[in-house]
């Protein structure tokens, strides 16, 4: 695939690990600063996309298969990437997406005990070799994430936050696992930390490591 000249980065955390809010908050860094970028999310960000985020998260679908999960899941990661992620990188902008195929590999692969390398076979497909440029995982202790979700009264509870408390360690594990495999593109953060403090971690290390040279 022809790489374009835009750059790729990524948040990737267990839940209630707070990656929402600090997108928002690095929206309002890209956009002082007039560095041309879009923000999204996976699953979603487009109509397709978004329409099997409902049918992935929704409460009520407990007796989804684990592997259906994973291909359903990387259907809607090829679309998004086609009609979203793609354009905007070939118009040399920034993409700053929550979740991408990490995700998978951790939580149907690790958690679910599909197999990384499986469910890596099953993205490979749908990613055609696009990767981050940057991963930036925010780390948080289980316990703390889900607190955070059931202090949350704007937050809307979804499928996977009513698994068992051993299932969230079970994706912490395989997050710490992914970045000493991949530890030259993952960066782990301590999200246990003030917002204020996560967000200038990672502002730091985007500016060291890739805002220099956009």
């Amino acid at each position: 695939m022809d790489k374009s000249q835009g750059i790729f980065v990524t948040l990737e955390g267990g839940e209630g690990s707070g990656k929402t809010t600090v997108i928002a908050r690095l929206k309002g860094y890209l956009e002082n600063h007039l560095i041309p970028h879009i923000i999204t999310r996976e699953p979603g960000g487009i109509e397709i996309a978004e329409k099997i985020r409902e049918i992935i998260l929704n409460p009520s679908h407990t007796a989804m298969d684990a592997r259906t999960e994973a291909l359903l899941y990387a259907a809607s990661r090829s679309q998004h990437l086609a009609e979203k992620v793609e354009p905007a990188l070939a118009e040399g902008k920034l993409v700053l997406c929550d979740r991408f195929v990490d995700s998978s590999l951790v939580y149907q692969g690790y958690a679910r005990g599909i197999g990384v390398d499986q469910v890596w076979s099953i993205n490979q497909f749908a990613i055609h070799d696009r990767m981050p440029q940057l991963t930036f995982y925010l780390d948080i202790e289980p316990e703390a994430g889900l607190a955070r979700i059931a202090a949350s009264k704007e937050r809307e509870v979804n499928r996977l936050d009513l698994e068992e408390l051993s299932f969230h360690h079970k994706v912490r594990e395989g997050y710490l696992k992914l970045a000493e495999r991949f530890a030259d593109r993952i960066v782990i953060i301590d999200a246990s930390q003030t917002i204020e403090q996560v967000e200038y971690a990672i502002i730091r290390s985007l500016e060291e490591r890739i805002l220099k040279d956009f």
